[in-house]
């Protein structure tokens, strides 16, 4: 008998077989809410803070910076709510690569999970290099002067690269990964303590700077509080999202929280109000204190305080900003090897970097990895460089999760970790009919027909094309549109109505109502309008940045078709059900294999006797002897 052939498109859309304890975990369960909300505020109460503002209110947006973060922050509440949902769903470390990994298959999981290593990497370099700026802008840029007169001469003038190698990153990237390495115990009590101070410090300044509030800066004569106009907000609100990069980061630790079905949603709602209130504050602070032109970009509160001749508030904002960075640098070195973890304990990295340190628990390979490739990148590249970098993964990212929702919720078989004392409860809707038509659409007779979820999950892919197509039509042919030309106006009602219409392909099927701690409302209509904004942040980022962003894509997909597509543990487990139909001999399959099969078997199933045995999203039609 000829072994079963699974075919190349089924191994790119094959998903991945959940165990069915979802909670079993190799890694040390022993972080509570109170340590992922620090890890969500530390992530985001950094860098983006206390550099990205100065640079964004005094070059693009003016006081209306404050309108920035609004923007970016609703646009990552909604992102936040897709996470809530899949980190009370499926409680693993890898964040959006494993949601990714469980609906849309393993190609696309692909090129999130690399998304997101991009995302943490970036994020650490760029973080570490505030780090250095910073300090050396307290030091009255004692650090690069010394770099400039012994070692190149002069700032390097090469366009991406920074003006000068930045060695001082390389030791604070090595103290933090010290920390991370020791465990995720003493890494939650290291950026909690951090973080706890650049909150009593972030309250200190907007008490300062409502004392010292001047409010004829936001009506200056001939720029008023918007002096960029709309399009500077909208340009400003794609850099203040970076900002909000790391949130995710709580659904890293989906293995190492106590209670994650409940903690990270709650974490995650937490970090987000926290960090909003945060920056709007400090924005409105600095820009009431001092006119947005003369902010200084690199040390905008530090420098407000000095025109103000307060010595001793700006040293006290100097040290929330290196608290605050510091936070913000462990929390994206802890989260980063959780995603390489994820990825070489599926088979689609080296599983070299699966690797647990024997007492700490720690994925010390991946951390050790993580560390050298932050340093390197923080050495080389631009501040700004990086930035804009990161914010087109992260959208990118946030945007598949966001589609996962729709997708799942319309799946008739994926449950998920359900809410504690929900067991059968599934308000009006039988499971029988969860992905299936609503009755009163019934005559719709050839969507009736069609494998339950397979229309949905189809018309949410036609969807994102079309929000996509959208945004980018409302952004770059914006004037076209404002003039009210033909073709303009022709185009965009006819991408309004594709969108109704795949919203309405959706909407008639019933959801998958099993009972969850955290559910995404308004789905699908909530997760469409979170997938038009990240396509709007994205379409507005230079051209450069997506092409260097193809350019890691190609990498990615080079390293997958040359090792992950053959290693994946899912292609194993294929290869183990072609073994026991082939070789049906008590013999034939090795102990080590067994539990590979009883994984997509519970107990009262019928035993396979003929066709149909299903594994992963491949069936295989073959008759048993």
């Amino acid at each position: 008998m000829e072994p079963t052939q699974t075919g190349f498109i089924a191994k790119l859309t094959r998903v991945k077989t959940l165990k069915s304890d979802l909670l079993e975990t190799r890694l040390n369960r022993c972080l509570g809410l109170v340590d992922l909300a620090f890890l969500g505020m530390g992530s985001m109460l950094g860098s983006g803070l206390y550099v990205l503002t100065g640079t964004v209110a005094k070059d693009t947006a003016g006081p209306a910076v404050i309108i920035c973060y609004l923007i970016a922050g609703f646009a990552s509440a909604l992102a936040a709510f897709s996470y809530a949902e899949f980190g009370a769903r499926v409680p693993k470390a890898g964040s959006s690569y494993v949601y990714t990994y469980v609906t849309m298959g393993e190609l696309i999981a692909f090129i999130i999970g690399w998304e997101v290593i991009l995302e943490y990497l970036v994020g650490s370099a760029s973080v570490a290099r505030a780090w250095s700026a910073y300090l050396d802008t307290l030091l009255n840029h004692r650090i690069s002067n010394f770099v400039y007169e012994h070692i190149t001469g002069g700032p390097i003038d090469v366009p991406f690269l920074a003006e000068y190698p930045d060695l001082f990153a390389i030791l604070v990237v090595a103290v933090v990964n010290t920390f991370v390495a020791l465990g995720a115990n003493v890494s939650a009590k290291f950026y909690s303590s951090c973080t706890a101070i650049n909150l009593f410090v972030i309250l200190f300044v907007f008490v300062v700077g409502m004392i010292y509030a001047e409010p004829s800066n936001w009506s200056l004569p001939g720029a008023g509080f918007a002096p960029f106009g709309i399009s500077g907000i909208m340009a400003g609100a794609a850099p203040c999202f970076y900002a909000y990069v790391g949130f995710d980061a709580i659904t890293t630790t989906g293995e190492e929280s106590k209670n994650p079905a409940k903690h990270i949603p709650r974490a995650l709602a937490i970090a987000l109000i926290v960090a909003t209130l945060s920056y709007v504050s400090v924005s409105a602070s600095v820009t009431l204190m001092v006119p947005y032109y003369d902010i200084d970009p690199e040390a905008a509160l530090p420098a407000a305080f000095d025109t103000l001749n307060l010595q001793w508030a700006k040293y006290i904002s100097g040290i929330g900003a290196i608290f605050g960075i510091t936070s913000s640098l462990t929390t994206f070195s802890f989260a980063l090897p959780r995603c390489f973890y994820a990825m070489a304990s599926d088979g689609l990295l080296f599983s070299k970097l699966a690797t647990l340190h024997p007492k700490s628990k720690v994925p010390i390979v991946a951390t050790l990895l993580s560390g050298c490739l932050v340093a390197i990148l923080a050495v080389i590249f631009d501040q700004n460089a990086l930035v804009e970098f990161l914010s087109i993964g992260t959208l990118l990212a946030y945007t598949v999760v966001a589609g996962c929702v729709i997708a799942i919720r319309y799946n008739p078989q994926f449950k998920g970790l359900k809410r504690e004392n929900a067991e059968g409860t599934h308000g009006d809707v039988s499971p029988a009919d969860f992905g299936r038509l609503k009755k009163r659409f019934r005559f719709l007779t050839f969507l009736d027909r069609i494998r339950p979820g397979f229309v949905a999950t189809t018309a949410t892919m036609i969807l994102i094309v079309l929000l996509f197509l959208t945004a980018l039509m409302t952004v770059r042919a914006s004037n076209a549109i404002v003039q009210r030309q033909a073709w303009a106006i022709i185009l965009l009602v006819l991408m309004l109505v594709l969108i109704i219409l795949s919203l309405s392909a959706i909407c008639i099927h019933h959801q998958n109502t099993t009972p969850l701690n955290s559910k995404v409302p308004f789905v699908p209509f909530l997760p469409a309008l979170g997938i038009f904004i990240n396509f709007i942040l994205m379409v507005n980022l230079d051209y450069v940045t997506w092409i260097r962003f193809g350019v890691w894509i190609t990498l990615g997909m080079t390293l997958y078709f040359t090792y992950g597509i053959r290693h994946s543990n899912e292609n194993r487990t294929v290869e183990v059900l072609d073994n026991a139909i082939n070789l049906p001999s008590e013999n034939s399959i090795s102990q080590d294999d067994v539990p590979l099969i009883q994984g997509n078997m519970t107990e009262g199933d019928p035993q396979p006797t003929s066709n149909n045995l299903t594994y992963g999203s491949t069936t295989v039609n073959q008759t048993l002897d």
